[in-house]
């Protein structure tokens, strides 16, 4: 399996969904509807969903899409490899318009996730990582879409983590989820190391600011789906950083029979 050329199709695939994105986002034109839990639904979820699909049918992989058909247990069971995808992950914060969404791309082998990208289309910022690279983090410009190997993107990228001066533990927590047993983690962090600083982030960008370095850890103590974690827990585990399922006391694992994950803490 060539992870590489792997990459360079799912970071395709998210800067043209990020492109599809931000032409609804930039026209305010949400037509916001609703799925059977409640959670929002706009047509660029649909639209992002449709454009990634498009990109990664042609690996020959099957693919579990938050937006596609959901497939029984019986029939993924025998994946050994498969593509995970969140169209727009933080549909609640792109309806706010304050540009905390993110594009997820994952790919996983044995339930473990091998590769990742994330992409978040309102900064222009770009995450991936493969367990053969490493992590990175680069800016999206013009002529870095010119890019035709995995090694173009490495050389105008920065390796995560980055080397931040922070002089306080830092907690990342969900902007639209701080449960009471997040809440009660973060006070027994006070205790044990005196200040605490706790910055709120939307969608996969908490994972993502653990694996930079600007945060010492993110305890998710609220329910999540396995498209929401896989792509961010690909780039924190090839940057250095784990996420250990609260159940289990493991690394989480993918394509399970139940996909609502547990709590998880990454550090």
């Amino acid at each position: 399996m060539d992870l590489n050329k792997l990459l360079k199709v799912a970071i395709e695939a998210g800067l043209q969904a990020g492109e599809k994105i931000m032409e609804i986002y930039e026209t305010g034109d949400f037509e916001v509807d609703f799925k059977s839990d409640d959670s929002p639904l706009t047509k660029a979820d649909i639209a992002s969903h449709r454009e990634i699909v498009g990109f990664l049918e042609k690996t020959g992989i099957p693919i579990l899409s938050e937006e596609g058909k959901k497939l029984p247990y019986e029939e993924r069971k025998s994946w050994d490899t498969l593509w995970i995808v969140d169209p727009i992950d933080g549909t609640k914060e792109f309806i706010k318009r304050n540009g905390e969404f993110t594009v997820n791309i994952a790919l996983v082998k044995e339930q473990s996730p091998v590769l990742g990208m994330i992409y978040v289309p309102a900064l222009k910022e770009l995450y991936f990582s493969t367990v053969e690279i490493g992590a990175y983090k680069c800016t999206v410009h013009d002529d870095s879409l010119e890019n035709d190997t995995v090694e173009a993107w490495i050389s105008a990228s920065d390796k995560l983590p980055l080397k931040q001066e922070r002089q306080v533990y830092t907690v990342v927590a969900s902007r639209s989820h701080l449960s009471p047993e997040t809440q009660e983690f973060i006070d027994a962090l006070k205790e044990k190391h005196g200040q605490v600083e706790t910055i709120s982030k939307g969608s996969s960008l908490k994972l993502c600011m653990v694996a930079e370095g600007k945060a010492d850890c993110y305890p998710r103590f609220a329910p999540t789906m396995e498209w929401d974690t896989a792509a961010g827990q690909a780039i924190c585990e090839h940057a250095g950083f784990t996420v250990i399922d609260y159940t289990t006391k493991e690394k989480m694992k993918y394509n399970r029979e139940e996909l609502l994950n547990n709590w998880f803490l990454v550090q």
